[in-house]
């Protein structure tokens, strides 16, 4: 039997990108724009990528190493200013195995030409199958790979 447990934990992270808030906003909104930097590393295969922009619509993205387990990302947005906030909640799961539940909040603001995004995630990381600084690792590696996409001309508002 499973050792049921829970780990709480809240982590802030900064980016700023020389791209504006409306420019941002879109590589966070839009499928294809998202699809470009959002994923695992290159080595695992790319799963189900789904995404319904809109309150209450779902984002489902699943993939994983070569030979398992395939790591899902289930989330549900809560709230969408666009251009200024994006606020959605998600489970993490490894194969049939929910691993955490979190809830993520993204602020766009301006600074300069720029843009300041500010990432506030509180998480519950259940029966010891997630680490914490594991998950801010990865959201760090995530925003630094919506920075490099962004510095591409692929990704236009």
């Amino acid at each position: 039997m499973t050792k049921r447990s829970v780990t709480h934990d809240t982590f802030v992270l900064e980016r700023s990108y020389s791209a504006s808030p409306a420019r941002v906003f879109f590589a966070l909104s839009d499928k294809q724009a998202k699809a470009k930097w959002f994923g695992g590393p290159d080595e695992w295969g790319q799963g189900k990528y789904e995404m319904d922009f809109r309150v209450g619509g779902r984002e489902i993205s699943s993939g994983g190493p070569k030979g398992g387990p395939v790591h899902t990302f289930v989330a549900v947005y809560q709230d969408i200013v666009p251009d200024e906030r994006i606020i959605y909640t998600y489970d993490m799961h490894l194969d049939d195995k929910r691993i955490s539940v979190s809830l993520a909040t993204i602020e766009l603001r301006p600074e300069g030409s720029g843009t300041k995004l500010v990432l506030t995630e509180q998480g519950a990381y259940l029966d010891g199958f997630d680490d914490p600084s594991v998950r801010r690792q990865g959201m760090g590696e995530l925003l630094d790979a919506l920075g490099r996409s962004l510095e591409n001309t692929g990704v236009n508002a």
